[in-house]
């Protein structure tokens, strides 16, 4: 239920690819604007992102049995959107 996972995006992508990074972010199942920052938000669901000197860290609560299949979804539209493979 709890997940913490690093992208294999580095912080000093182009700006041309964190609006894309941010397009994915925002279709993806739970997002809410919000001034604080990336965040995904409904029953049992609590997640946010911070940029790290690895990649961007995905963080927070998800059931397990949506966030297979929502992290799943996330790798493969960031894969599509920034022409190379995403993962951890």
């Amino acid at each position: 239920m709890t997940h913490c996972i690093n992208l294999n995006i580095h912080y000093t992508v182009p700006d041309e690819l964190w609006d894309k990074i941010l397009a994915v972010f925002r279709s993806m199942p739970y997002w809410t604007e919000s001034s604080e920052g990336t965040h995904w938000f409904g029953p049992d669901i609590d997640l946010s992102t911070s940029v790290e000197p690895g990649g961007i860290q995905i963080y927070g609560t998800m059931p397990d049995e949506i966030w297979t299949e929502w992290y799943s979804s996330l790798k493969e539209k960031l894969t599509d959107a920034l022409g190379y493979e995403i993962g951890e």
